[in-house]
């Protein structure tokens, strides 16, 4: 096992830090990734990625795991393989400033949301305007496609800069297919490729002791079973529901 002590980089709110994580909690807790509480759980709004390996690292902390340096170097790698790609694709890139441009102002886009500080000025206003005006032309299903391809190939070949905290890369994968869905739905295209493995659901701990009737009564039948399963109970001869929160109500 693994021993992590997190925060190993300083973390502070970006610009972007807040707003980012509140809209993917908001989504999160309506496609059940995370609980109904999540805004209010301290593990999952701290910028400090948790040291337990079995919980996820959320975007928003990947900067206490990563630092400035990993970070620029991945953004770099993608840069890099950006400008010696098909005309099509560069030059959209090439119209807006050099390589070192594009690496520096989407590395403090990245810092920013990942809790490393106010790196990214303007915040979302200049995020949205960007892609309202300056890459507009890679908006679209094509564009995506080539983006995330070149994406991918860097995280790929990037696992030097990701530690050996095998949850990084999900984090990673979950950063970027937020922001794509986020894309997807404003500039109206679809998207049919994706990063990789991203943020499982958090399984919550449940202590029916510390718990009211009413709480336990409105588990699900999926928590239900795994909470009684974690504590050696054999769920199978529980047919129904109401079996199983007598079973919990009895410990």
């Amino acid at each position: 096992m693994n021993n992590y002590s997190y925060p190993s980089y300083r973390t502070r709110n970006g610009y972007l830090t807040e707003s980012t994580r509140d809209k993917y909690i908001s989504s999160a807790i309506t496609k059940k990734i995370l609980p109904e509480n999540a805004h209010r759980m301290a593990e999952i709004i701290s910028l400090s990625a948790s040291n337990d390996e079995g919980k996820p690292i959320q975007f928003w902390q990947l900067n206490s795991v990563l630092g400035k340096d990993r970070v620029v170097n991945i953004v770099g790698d993608f840069y890099t393989r950006v400008f010696k790609d098909e005309e099509w694709f560069t030059s959209v890139f090439a119209r807006v400033g050099p390589v070192n441009h594009h690496i520096n102002t989407q590395a403090a886009m990245w810092l920013d949301v990942m809790g490393g500080g106010p790196y990214y000025h303007g915040g979302d206003f200049r995020l949205n305007f960007h892609h309202t005006h300056n890459a507009i032309q890679l908006m679209n299903e094509n564009g995506a496609k080539r983006w995330v391809k070149l994406m991918v190939e860097t995280l790929d070949s990037s696992q030097a800069q990701m530690t050996d905290d095998p949850r990084v890369r999900i984090s990673l994968n979950t950063f970027l297919t937020h922001f794509f869905g986020k894309y997807a739905e404003e500039f109206n295209f679809a998207i049919n490729e994706t990063f990789g493995e991203t943020n499982p659901p958090l399984k919550r701990k449940i202590n029916f002791m510390n718990m009211t009737n009413d709480a336990v009564e409105a588990l699900s039948v999926e928590e239900l079973k795994e909470a009684l399963s974690s504590r050696g109970i054999d769920v199978s001869s529980y047919s129904n529901k109401l079996d199983l929160v007598n079973k919990a109500l009895s410990l």
